[in-house]
């Protein structure tokens, strides 16, 4: 009986972990994210390579062990060892695509999913095929339907920047009431610049699902009074 992993069933493991990670990395690149395909497969074959070695370690030990019976209280493998390493390790490469961008975070999708693909590209090197593949299953719905299914929409605050107060009061005011655009909190601040007043407002509101921030910001950036509109995550 021999313990070690043959040719066939390496090369099997490592084309189950390139086609996984690829469609999941497809997806990625196709909704233009940090790590694209060619990430996602490394990291995920990577990770695959990682518990293959572990897995070879382990009836390395099993061998010796079974030619050696004197030293089977001596020779041990952890499987744990070098796995708990990589999940640990990813999470490095992950932050390299968070990336914060005026007071809002993006990436942590694409962080989570190369995280992901490691956990995927260990459980195909370990052999557990049946997690592996009913996980991708899964992981591949939530990050390709989920969104589609469930609309949440981001909780932002519109801090928008006039010259006019009387103009924007009226303005404002009647643009919330047309889209149905409720506040629950308004803050006001007054900076003066070229010997006049530059005002700013920050709303905490809350849009009806027909409406999304893109298209409040585009509708009052449109505006002549309106020097600046961002949609900012509260902090």
């Amino acid at each position: 009986m021999s313990f070690q992993l043959d040719a066939i069933t390496v090369i099997a493991r490592l084309v189950l972990a390139t086609i996984i990670s690829g469609v999941i990395g497809y997806d990625r690149a196709q909704k233009h994210r940090p790590a694209g395909i060619r990430t996602h497969i490394l990291v995920c074959l990577g990770a695959c390579i990682i518990a293959l070695i572990q897995k070879e370690i382990g009836f390395n030990a099993l061998e010796i062990a079974k030619q050696y019976p004197q030293y089977k209280g001596i020779v041990r493998a952890d499987d744990a060892r070098l796995i708990a390493q990589v999940v640990s390790g990813i999470g490095f490469l992950g932050a390299g695509t968070i990336i914060v961008e005026h007071h809002s975070i993006k990436g942590l999708t694409t962080a989570a999913s190369l995280w992901v693909v490691a956990c995927l590209g260990l459980a195909v090197g370990m052999g557990n095929y049946i997690i592996a593949i009913a996980s991708f299953v899964v992981v591949y719905g939530v990050i390709a339907f989920l969104k589609r299914i469930v609309r949440v929409s981001p909780v932002r605050n519109l801090e928008i920047q006039y010259l006019d107060k009387a103009e924007f009061k009226q303005f404002i005011k009647t643009y919330f009431a047309e889209q149905d655009i409720v506040v629950n909190n308004v803050s006001f601040k007054a900076n003066k610049h070229d010997e006049r007043y530059l005002y700013t407002s920050t709303f905490e509101v809350k849009l009806p699902r027909k409406l999304t921030y893109v298209k409040v910001v585009e509708d009052l950036s449109m505006n002549n009074n309106i020097t600046r509109v961002n949609a900012v995550t509260p902090g």
